[in-house]
């Protein structure tokens, strides 16, 4: 675990700020955290609950955080596959990011299948995506505007294939 960011930005009992200010903040603060910059993000594990409004809201929060890299940045929502585990959710998408650091293996969206244009990254849609990155973000936006970004990175002991060194 390299960076770690937490706001609290209370829009709404069951929305984020449309505008994704408590995201934005958020994910920000994780790369303060883990001193790097957004160009270093190699994949992002959504919130993602594909509701209209959180997606969009997260949506932006990445496009404002990490501009241009946005679009060259796969993304994807482990919800998609596991449901909403609630206050599990985080845990268990923060070893999806683990996971996919170490394999190569990037988790798809599945059942993606009618996008909105204004939530235009790629998702990875319907299929995983073999691709080493060194950086993973991972997002939880809770009810009432609990924000958590965390950001995990491969380093040299980990790197192994399990059973191996770091394993």
């Amino acid at each position: 675990l390299t960076g770690y960011g937490s706001t609290a930005d209370a829009f709404r009992v069951t929305d984020s700020h449309p505008d994704g200010r408590g995201a934005i903040a958020c994910i920000e603060a994780a790369l303060a955290d883990a001193r790097l910059n957004p160009d270093d993000i190699g994949y992002i594990n959504a919130h993602g609950t594909s509701t209209e409004v959180n997606d969009k809201a997260e949506t932006l929060a990445i496009k404002k955080v990490l501009g241009a890299h946005a679009y060259q940045t796969p993304v994807s929502s482990t919800k998609s596959m596991s449901g909403h585990l609630i206050a599990a959710a985080g845990a268990v998408e923060l070893i999806s990011c683990v996971m996919a650091l170490r394999r190569g293996v990037l988790p798809p969206t599945i059942n993606y299948e009618t996008p909105d244009p204004e939530c235009d990254l790629d998702y990875i849609p319907n299929a995983p995506r073999e691709k080493r990155v060194k950086h993973a973000l991972s997002n939880s936006f809770g009810f009432g505007g609990q924000n958590i970004s965390l950001i995990v990175s491969l380093t040299e002991i980990c790197s192994g294939s399990p059973g191996e060194r770091g394993a």
